[in-house]
């Protein structure tokens, strides 16, 4: 399998996907006329003007829903790589890449702002899965799209992101990663469970914070490096077209590798941005194009040209041939990463490089997290257009908290308690906020006396509320597992594995001490 995926990858990241990307891009480029360079102004000014409705969310709501998306571990992991295997010119092509990118952003979001819907709940709905049927007459291309979307966003992406907001925390502060993984589980599932109009919100109000914070560090450092910031500049553009004598074997490697972090970073015709584009209410459909196409200039001219300016002007970081001849090595035995993006701020703030890259990487994976399950439900809603499955949507608010969790826990007993913490939230969201619990089971378990006579139906000292099979979404879920003895009581198929979970980890690690005891008695005693 691994090797299958191997060349899987291979085949996807060819010189091919480079050469169309490239080419992509400077087509609509040409027949916009350079519209990332014309309309950079209106650009500006779309992005403040717009305002919300029932229907839809503001222009900066949608830019920040689809920054999001774009700003995630890519920016700071994904350009010292791009440093690392393709030198410092691979900045350059990074920065061509975005340039010719703004155009494509342009196109397909201006497409999905013209084939846009409204789902059952009156709110604008749209991406590629909408305006490849639509547009192309390719129906059965848009499902697999939205399939392949579904798939990606909602099961895999999640985890990865996860996976660096957690390591991120343990290197920095020894937090554990199920306490971390714990947290964005619970902070998650408070905005996904809370809609689009939630969503929106919190992009509107974190990814501009985040953004501006981290390229103030990183000003911050190039003014502590002010010299070193001309034959920075320098090296990148020499670099770029092998005038640089270290590099100049490189070209190759620096188009490759800059254009893919280009094309990942700001994910320009890769058919993520149009979702939050949809969302936005506008009145001309070119307007949220403008918008969009700013964003990417905000991604990768911004954002990450910050990381790769940390990172080159304090000259931490290492470049490698494909064949292993290390060219530069300031960092020896340094994986490329946000490793590079620690030590250049290590080298002027020591003591702040961890916590610094930790925070980073909390809020950029986290927002990411966010806009790929809005990209997820999205495409849930193009399938369910014609018919009416609201448990497809708690299928996947369920699964990709799944995948935070079990992207991060490997301690025995921990995915079973998250797996039942998550089944609880599903079963309580999808009631209004109460567990139900039938009159049936509360009866065989003895304890009609806590039903209340009151028209709220709630069970007296409890969060149950009564509701019969017929009114209760998620029924196997809920209060249906009567208890008698040693104590009466009513409980959900999430307070089993709650409870084994709990258990499962207690006696873990209670072995666990106890072979630590055992390793340094027996060291002791050696000793």
């Amino acid at each position: 399998m691994e090797a299958f995926l191997d060349w899987l990858n291979g085949v996807i990241w060819s010189k091919a996907l480079i050469a169309l990307c490239l080419g992509a891009g400077l087509w609509f480029s040409i027949r916009t006329r350079f519209m990332q360079l014309r309309s950079v102004r209106e650009m500006v000014r779309l992005l403040l003007s717009g305002k919300s409705s029932e229907a839809g969310v503001s222009s900066f709501q949608a830019l920040a829903m689809s920054l999001s998306g774009r700003v995630g571990i890519g920016n700071i992991a994904g350009v010292a790589t791009a440093i690392a295997f393709g030198g410092p010119g691979a900045v350059f092509w990074m920065w061509v890449m975005a340039f010719l990118g703004a155009s494509t952003a342009y196109v397909e979001s201006t497409l999905a702002q013209i084939y846009k819907e409204r789902d059952d709940e009156g709110r604008y709905r749209g991406g590629p899965a909408y305006y490849i049927e639509k547009a192309m007459g390719q129906k059965w291309y848009a499902w697999l799209f939205a399939i392949a979307t579904i798939m990606a966003t909602g099961f895999f992406l999640p985890g990865v992101q996860a996976n660096g907001i957690a390591s991120g925390m343990a290197n920095a502060w020894n937090i554990p990663v199920t306490v971390t993984a714990t947290g964005v589980v619970l902070a998650l599932g408070f905005i996904i469970f809370g809609g689009v109009k939630r969503i929106a919100r919190f992009a509107e109000l974190v990814v501009p914070f985040m953004a501006l914070a981290y390229m103030l560090v990183a000003f911050v450092i190039m003014v502590l490096n002010a010299e070193q910031v001309p034959q920075m500049v320098s090296l990148i553009f020499r670099s770029a077209f092998g005038m640089e004598a270290g590099f100049g074997a490189m070209l190759g490697l620096a188009v490759e590798w800059g254009v893919k972090r280009g094309i990942y970073s700001n994910e320009a015709g890769q058919g993520t941005g149009p979702h939050a584009a949809a969302a936005a209410e506008v009145s001309h459909p070119a307007k949220q194009g403008y918008v969009q196409a700013f964003s990417v200039y905000v991604d990768t001219l911004l954002v990450c040209s910050a990381t790769a300016f940390m990172i080159l002007s304090t000259g931490m970081y290492n470049v490698a041939t494909p064949e292993g001849v290390m060219l530069v090595e300031a960092l020896p035995g340094v994986e490329a990463g946000p490793g590079f993006a620690q030590a250049a701020v290590e080298s002027v703030l020591p003591g702040y490089g961890a916590g610094f890259v930790a925070l980073a990487l909390l809020f950029f994976a986290f927002t990411t997290i966010v806009a790929y399950y809005y990209m997820a439900e999205t495409n849930i809603a193009y399938i369910n257009r014609r018919a009416h499955r609201p448990w497809m949507t708690l299928v996947l608010r369920v699964a990709i908290l799944l995948a935070v969790i079990l992207a991060n826990i490997r301690t025995p007993g921990i995915a079973l308690l998250g797996l039942g913490l998550v089944a609880n939230m599903a079963v309580i969201a999808a009631n209004g906020g109460f567990m139900p619990v039938t009159v049936e089971a509360v009866s065989h378990a003895g304890l009609e006396h806590l039903i209340t006579t009151t028209d709220s139906g709630r069970v007296f000292g409890s969060k149950d509320i009564v509701l019969p099979y017929s009114d209760t979404r998620l029924w196997v879920l809920s209060d249906i597992i009567v208890i008698r003895k040693p104590t009466p009581a009513v409980l959900s198929l999430g307070d089993l594995m709650l409870a084994g979970g709990a258990f499962w980890f207690t006696l873990a690690s209670m072995c666990s001490e106890r072979r630590g005891r055992a390793a340094r008695s027996d060291s002791e005693a050696g000793q």
